[in-house]
C-alpha cells in the first residue's frame, strides 16, 4: 500500500516507535546544480588537525554554504591556515575572494574537541570574529552546521538554517520509517517504524514534537510524538478518517481533516486533542490546511469549484476566498514563515510541478524541471524549499532556492524517501 498527496489529497499514515537507527538507509549524497544570481566568493581552508576528528568540519561547512546558492567556493586546498594565522588578505583578494574561513580541531583530555575558527572580511582587510568552544564528540557535526550558520548570517544578514532539522519518510523491504535528520539529510535517527504507510509528518513550532497519522489499527488516527522521548499520544480518533495535521504558529492548536460527519472537512482542536471545532461546511472535500504565520488565517485545498484549488479563510472559520487560479489542479500549500510566499504543487498535463506564488502580488513562478514533485515545505528563514520528487527511478528529496536557479538533490541510495518537513529554529 502506497499513499501520497497527489492521489489522496491529504490522506495520511504512520507507524510504531523503535529506537535503533538504520545507517544504511539514512546516508545521503548531495548534488548541487545551478548558480545563484548573486554569490559571495568565499575560501574555506581545511581545519587544522580535522583529519584526527570524527567529522570533516570544513567539508560540512562548505557543503552547507554551497547548498544555499549564495556562495561561490574559492579553492583553498593548498592553504595552510588556522584561526591563529595572519593571512595576506590582499593575495586572497587578488584571487577574487571576499571572505576567508579557517580553524582547528583539537582533541581534549576529557574526550571533547576544542573547535576554533576565524572569519576574515577580505574586501575590508579585517577580521570579522573568532569563536572557540569545547564540543562533545557526538556534537561535532551539529557545531559544524552552527559554524555555517554563523558565516551565513555574518555575510548575508539572514539567519542560517544549517543547524535545524528535517523529518522525512522512507520505505524499504516492505517497512515504512520516519527519520529525523540534520538539514543536509545526514545524521539521521529513526523515530518510527511500521508495516503501514507513514505520510505527512508535521513539526510543532518549538521543534519538540511531530504530529502524524497512524494506521496501526488500519484506521487513520492523528498522533503526536515527543521527538526526544518517543512518547506518543492520540489526539484525533473520531469516526472515519483523521488526517492532515497542521500546527498553529503558537503550537497550541492543530488543524485536521476529518470525515466524522461525512465528507472531508476542516476542524481545529487544542494540542491535547480537546475542544474540537468544525471550520468548514462546504459540501466539498476540504483538506490540507496550512496556517498563515500570524495565525489569523488558514490556507487549504478544496474541490468546491470543481477541481482542487487553494483557498484562504479566517482561522476561526467563515467565508473562504480562492487563491490559485492558474491551472485546474493545485494542492499542498505551504506558507513561508515570513508570510510572503506560498509554495504548492500544480498538475500540468501528467506532470506535478512545484510552484511559488508571491502572495502580495499573485505572481506565480515554476521552480523545477522534474515532473513528480510533492510535499513542499519552507526552511525556517524562508530562503529555501524542501520537497520530494522522483529521479533515476526512485523517490528523492530536493531543495531549491526561491527562484529555482539552485537545486540540491539529497539521495538515499537504499530507500525511497518522501514527505519532507523542515523543522523550526531551535528555541
Amino acid at each position: 500500500m502506497t499513499l501520497n498527496r497527489r492521489s489522496l489529497l491529504g490522506t495520511l499514515g504512520a507507524g510504531t516507535l523503535l529506537g535503533s537507527p538504520l545507517a544504511a538507509l539514512a546516508q545521503f549524497r548531495v548534488e548541487v546544480s545551478g548558480i545563484g544570481a548573486t554569490q559571495v566568493p568565499i575560501a574555506i581552508a581545511k581545519f587544522k588537525d580535522e583529519d584526527r576528528a570524527p567529522q570533516p568540519i570544513s567539508a560540512i561547512v562548505r557543503a552547507d554554504l554551497e547548498r544555499s546558492g549564495l556562495f561561490k567556493m574559492i579553492d583553498a586546498s593548498s592553504a595552510n591556515l588556522d584561526e591563529s594565522a595572519k593571512p595576506v588578505l590582499s593575495e586572497w583578494r587578488s584571487r577574487g575572494t571576499d571572505a576567508l574561513l579557517a580553524g582547528s580541531v583539537t582533541r581534549l583530555a576529557d574526550g571533547r574537541f576544542d573547535l576554533r575558527y576565524r572569519l576574515w572580511d577580505v574586501v575590508k582587510g579585517s577580521e570579522i570574529g573568532l569563536q572557540s568552544t569545547a564540543v562533545p564528540k557526538d556534537d561535532l557535526r551539529l557545531h559544524a552546521h552552527r559554524i555555517a550558520d554563523e558565516v551565513y548570517q555574518r555575510l548575508t544578514g539572514d539567519k542560517g538554517i544549517f543547524s535545524t532539522r528535517i523529518a522525512y519518510v522512507s520505505k524499504a523491504a516492505g517497512l515504512y520509517y520516519l527519520w529525523v535528520a540534520d538539514a543536509d539529510g545526514l545524521g539521521a535517527q529513526e523515530a518510527l517504524r511500521s508495516a503501514e504507510p507513514i505520510i505527512s509528518p508535521a513539526w510543532s513550532p518549538d521543534g519538540r514534537e511531530l504530529a502524524y497519522v497512524s494506521f496501526d489499527t488500519r484506521k487513520a488516527v492523528v498522533v503526536v510524538q515527543d521527538v526526544s522521548s518517543g512518547k506518543r499520544r492520540v489526539v484525533a480518533n473520531f469516526k472515519g478518517s483523521n488526517s492532515a495535521p497542521a500546527w498553529s504558529p503558537d503550537g497550541e492548536r492543530l488543524a485536521v481533516t476529518l470525515t466524522r460527519d461525512g465528507i472531508s472537512q476542516l476542524y481545529v482542536m487544542n494540542r491535547r486533542g480537546e475542544g474540537l471545532q468544525r471550520l468548514t461546511s462546504s459540501g466539498a472535500i476540504d483538506t490540507e490546511a496550512a496556517w498563515a504565520p500570524d495565525g489569523r488565517s488558514l490556507y487549504f485545498v478544496s474541490d468546491r469549484g470543481g477541481g482542487p484549488q487553494v483557498y484562504r479563510m479566517p482561522a476561526g472559520g467563515g467565508g473562504a476566498e480562492r487563491v490559485t487560479f492558474s491551472g485546474n489542479y493545485n494542492i499542498s500549500p505551504a506558507i513561508s514563515p515570513d508570510g510572503r510566499y506560498m509554495a504548492y504543487i500544480t498538475r500540468q498535463g501528467g506532470a506535478f510541478k512545484l510552484m511559488l506564488m508571491d502572495l502580495a502580488g499573485g505572481s506565480v513562478t515554476g521552480l523545477t524541471e522534474t515532473s513528480e514533485d510533492e510535499s513542499p515545505c519552507f526552511a525556517p528563514n524562508s530562503r529555501l524549499i524542501i520537497y520530494a520528487s522522483r529521479a533515476g527511478g526512485r523517490d528523492v528529496l530536493m531543495t531549491t532556492n526561491l527562484d529555482g536557479t539552485v537545486r540540491a538533490r539529497l539521495a538515499a541510495p537504499q530507500a525511497d524517501v518522501r514527505e519532507p518537513v523542515w523543522g523550526p529554529f531551535q528555541r
